[in-house]
Parts: C-alpha cells; structure tokens; sequence
C-alpha cells in the first residue's frame, strides 16, 4: 500500500533546531518501534514460542513427517484464515463460513453423483453455489445497514438446515455418496487433494495453495487499489466513500471472496475422503475467525495483514496435533485455544500502545 512520505522541516533560521536535531513533530520512531507497528509481529514470536514448546514438550514434532502433518492441519485452516481476514480488514465478519464450506462440498457431490455428470460439472456448480452465497451475504449487509454478525449468523442457520435437509432427501443418509470412481475425480483430486514427496516426507498439496493464497493476498493488500479499498472502508467507510471508494462493492467482494475460500476448502474435503457429512462444519468459523485475530486483526477492522493469519493458522495447527504427539489429553485443545486468543489480544493492544508511544 502506497504511503506518504513525510516532509523534512524546513530551516528558517539559525534558532531552530540543529542538524542533527528534530522537531518533535517529525520525529523519527526507532527501528525496532517501527517493526512493532507491524501487525503480524506479536503473532510471530507467539508462534515461534509455541514451536520450540512443543520440540521440547513433544521429540516426535522433530520428525519430518510429524511437521508435515501440522502443517497441513494448519493449511486447511489457513487457506479460510486469509480470506476472513481480508473480510475483517473490512470491518465485517462472517460466521457462515465453517458450514458454508461443507455446502460447496455436498453441492459439487450430489450433482456430480446424483445426476451421473463429471465431477467437474459439480465442482464448478459448487463455485458457483459459493460464491452466490458470499454475494448475499454481502448484499444483504450493504443493503439492510445491519451488523454483518446477524447476516451471517442467519445465513449460518439457513445452511446448516439446507445441508441436513437436503441431503437426507437425496441420498437418505447424512452424508453423500462415493464418488471416488466417477469421471473427473483423478484430475481434480490432483488439484485439490494430492499428496508430493519431499525427502521421503508426504507433503499436502494444500500447504503450497495456502502459501500461494497467502502471498497473491499480501500482495493486493499491500499494492493494489483494491487493497488500499479494504483498509479505508475497514477504518471509516463515510470516509471512504467520501474520497470515491466503492464501499459496496468492496464490502460485497469481500464476502465473496470468504464464499472463493469455502470452496477450495470444500473441494479439498471432498476429494480427500470422497464423501462428505452434512452435519461437519458447524463452529469452523471461529476457528478461522479466531486465527484472523491471533494474526493481529482488530475486531474495529481497518488494520491487519495477510502474513499475520498465516502464523495464526500455524499456531493452530501446531498446539492441535502438538497435544496428541505430547500424549496429553486431547480435550485440553479448546483450552489452549483460549488461552491463544486472549495472548494475542493482549500482545497486540502492548504492540500498538508501544509502536504509538513518542
């Protein structure tokens, strides 16, 4: 994102201050105060904290394998992080994006099966269901002025009724047929499902897609128009649309964008298990949500990054399966998560009353 640069005083006369002095107003914040303004600092070194925890707590996390299996639990967190995020950013949430994934996998399924099409057929219909869903949601924010928390958490109920619904009509089971011997099903398992060898490890295919959404994802925010649209409708959307930002059209795009992200996901859980439950996906949202935060978006919008969800995402990931490797009771997992989320709601108000401080 462009930002100004900031003018050097002016010397009017042999009074004012000396060379190597400032005025007070165009004083220059010591590097390290500048690095703390950063918003995925904080969530950094929690990260890097919890890793070498668990390599001490857990010798198992040492083994490659063991850390490929983290960050794959990561990266299918990670890749709906990103755009929740990006959502944040914009001063809105979403809580139908946990179930909105399982219905992108049960729309692509049980066309695709029901109807003996191409998966491909399915998988497209799915994009299209998903984004659909993303566009109303931010339609109806825009367009009613309520809090996108009461949109979406309507929207969660809908869904979570037409999942169970529907797919008990179709198939007349809570979960959706095989499709693992349809056409199709190869070529798109390879795309959102495929495993690669690296070094004797397995690594998901997921955790290149995470780190190439994360990139193209700070890339727009930090230097397109459209990401310089995200942070001003976030911080104050009059504002915004004072200076000629298209607030609707970016708040709905956003909600989009969570909708893009639903479906990968979807596909992904699809075309790993070949089938789907109706009823998985409920309190996902959080999750993302609660990654967003760790990564170091406010709840006011308006101020986040997109480097931040991504070590959240890892934090999640890694206290997950760091507790089985450890042996611990797995049921201790919410609790950790707890206590992540008020770490880093702490650590990030410190950062930002340290990085404001003259």
């Amino acid at each position: 994102m462009s930002m100004a640069r900031q003018a050097e005083p002016a010397v009017t006369a042999p009074s004012g201050p000396g060379p190597n002095e400032t005025d007070g107003r165009t004083v220059r914040r010591p590097p390290a105060l500048r690095l703390l303004a950063r918003p995925e600092v904080g969530v950094f070194l929690g990260a890097a904290a919890v890793l070498v925890f668990f390599l001490i707590a857990a010798p198992s996390v040492r083994q490659g394998s063991s850390m490929a299996t983290i960050l794959y639990q990561s990266s299918t967190i990670g890749i709906m992080a990103l755009p929740v995020a990006l959502l944040m950013i914009g001063g809105e949430f979403d809580l139908s994006s946990g179930v909105a994934v399982i219905s992108s996998a049960l729309t692509a399924s049980m066309l695709s099966y029901q109807l003996t099409l191409n998966v491909w057929t399915g998988v497209i219909a799915a994009l299209a269901v998903s984004l659909a869903i993303g566009a109303f949601n931010g339609w109806m924010v825009v367009r009613t002025g309520l809090p996108s928390f009461l949109i979406t958490l309507g929207t969660f109920l809908i869904l979570q009724g037409v999942n169970l619904a529907v797919t008990k009509w179709v198939t007349g089971n809570v979960a959706t047929d095989d499709i693992s011997d349809m056409d199709g099903f190869a070529q798109a398992k390879k795309i959102f499902a495929s495993s690669f060898d690296v070094g004797g490890v397995q690594v998901k295919i997921t955790i290149v897609w995470w780190l190439v959404f994360a990139a193209l994802a700070t890339w727009v925010l930090l230097r397109t128009r459209y990401g310089n649209w995200i942070f001003a409708v976030g911080g104050n959307k009059e504002s915004a649309r004072a200076v000629g930002v298209p607030v609707n059209f970016t708040k709905i795009t956003l909600f989009m964008l969570v909708g893009l992200g639903a479906w990968f996901v979807g596909m992904h859980q699809l075309f790993s298990f070949n089938t789907v439950q109706s009823g998985e996906g409920v309190s996902n949202e959080l999750i993302y949500i609660a990654a967003a935060v760790i990564g170091g978006c406010l709840l006011t919008g308006g101020y986040g990054s997109a480097i931040g969800p991504v070590f959240g995402a890892f934090m999640f990931g890694m206290v997950n399966q760091g507790i089985v490797y450890a042996g611990w009771n797995p049921d201790w997992f919410k609790a950790f998560l707890g206590v992540m989320l008020l770490g880093a709601v702490l650590i990030n108000l410190w950062v930002q009353r340290t990085a404001t401080r003259r």
